[in-house]
C-alpha cells in the first residue's frame, strides 16, 4: 500500500497481511482483498465507507489478528481496487457476496462489519444467499439506510431545504481535496470527526480520505445521495449490532436509533459520546470490543478451511 494512503507508524499504520487476492465479483470488477491473521480463528470480515480504504481498519486489523482471521477489502475505486463505470448499492452487494464467497468454505460463518458506506453494503446484501450462507452476526458502525443528506450536520444550519441542497453541493463537489496540509485537516475533523480526536487520528483519516481519486469521491458520494435501503434493514435477519458516535455529523445517531429500531435481531445499540463519523479510528477499543463480543456469541459456529473453496475466480500475490 502506498505511504500515500496511510501513515507510516503507530496503531494507524496498516498491518503487512497474510496474503493478498483480486477477486472477481459478478461484473468482473476485481477487487483487493486482505487477509491477515490466523488461519484457525473466527474470522472478521471488514468492509469500509466512502472515501476510505483497508488502511481504515488497520488498528481493528491488528487487534484482532493475533486470534482470528481477518479479511478487509477495498471498495470500487477505493485503495488497490480500480474504479467501475458501475457505481450502485447492488454492485457493493455483489462484491461483498465475491469476497465472502472467495474467502471463506462452504458454510463458514464470519463477523462482518462495515462502516458508512460499508455499513450500506451489509444492508443491500442482507437478502442475498451467499451473504446468508457466510454471515453469522453484523456490526453496523456509523451509517444510515436513508435520507443521508437530510439529516447530515455538515452544514451547521437549520434542517430543510436549504442544508439539504447545501449539504449535496459540498459532498459531491468535483473540486480536487489536494495534499493532506493544516487547513485540509481542520475541515475534515470538523466534518467528520469528534472535537477529542488526536493529531494522529486526524492525520491518519485525511491521508486515507485525501488519497481517494477525485472522480470516484464524486461517483460514490451521487450513489448515497439516493440511497434507499430501509427495507433491506428488514431483511438483515442475522444480530446485528449498532454503533454511533454522538457528534457524528455524516450519519447522526438519529440513523443508528432508527436501524435499532427496525432490525430483526438487534443486538445491541452503542452511541460513543463526543465521537464522530471515524469511529474504528477515534475509538479503536469501542469498535473492536463490540466486533469480539459478536464472535463469541455468534461467529464461531460453521465448518473451518484455511482456502477459499466456492469457486469465486482469485488471482494470490504474495
Amino acid at each position: 500500500m502506498s505511504r500515500l494512503m496511510s501513515v507510516a507508524d503507530g496503531p494507524y499504520n496498516p498491518p503487512v497481511p497474510v496474503r493478498e487476492l483480486t477477486v472477481v465479483s459478478a461484473d468482473g470488477a476485481r477487487l483487493h482483498v486482505e487477509v491477515h491473521g490466523v488461519d484457525d480463528g473466527p474470522v472478521v470480515v471488514l468492509a469500509h465507507g466512502w472515501t476510505c480504504s483497508t488502511a481504515f481498519w488497520a488498528a481493528q486489523i491488528r487487534e484482532l489478528a493475533p486470534d482470528h482471521r481477518v479479511v478487509a477489502y477495498d471498495q470500487r475505486g477505493h485503495g488497490r481496487t480500480p474504479a467501475s463505470p458501475v457505481c450502485s448499492t447492488d454492485v457493493l452487494a455483489d462484491d461483498l457476496e465475491a469476497v465472502l464467497a472467495a474467502t471463506l468454505s462452504p458454510g463458514e460463518k464470519a463477523v462482518v462489519a462495515g462502516h458508512s458506506m460499508g455499513g450500506m453494503t451489509v444492508l443491500a446484501a442482507s437478502a442475498r444467499p451467499g451473504f446468508r450462507e457466510h454471515a453469522a452476526a453484523v456490526l453496523l458502525c456509523s451509517t444510515g439506510s436513508s435520507r443521508l443528506v437530510a439529516e447530515s450536520l455538515v452544514v451547521p444550519m437549520r434542517a430543510g431545504r436549504l442544508r439539504t441542497w447545501l449539504t449535496r453541493r459540498a459532498l459531491s463537489s468535483r473540486a480536487p481535496m489536494g495534499p493532506v496540509t493544516p487547513v485540509s485537516r481542520r475541515i475534515l475533523k470538523y466534518a467528520t470527526m469528534g472535537a477529542g480526536s488526536t493529531p494522529a487520528m486526524v492525520e491518519a483519516c485525511a491521508r486515507i480520505v485525501q488519497a481517494c481519486p477525485r472522480k470516484v469521491r464524486y461517483a460514490w458520494a451521487r450513489v448515497l445521495d439516493g440511497v434507499q435501503l430501509d427495507a433491506h434493514v428488514r431483511e438483515l435477519t442475522v444480530p446485528a449490532a449498532v454503533l454511533v458516535g454522538t457528534a457524528d455529523r455524516m450519519t447522526p445517531p438519529v440513523h443508528a436509533r432508527a436501524l435499532a429500531a427496525a432490525l430483526p435481531r438487534c443486538h445491541g445499540a452503542t452511541e460513543l459520546p463526543g465521537l464522530g463519523h471515524m469511529t474504528p479510528v477515534e475509538a479503536p477499543e469501542a469498535v473492536t470490543g463490540v466486533i469480539r463480543e459478536l464472535v463469541a456469541v455468534y461467529g464461531r459456529s460453521g465448518p473451518k478451511d484455511t482456502q477459499a473453496g466456492s469457486g469465486v475466480p482469485i488471482e494470490e500475490s504474495a
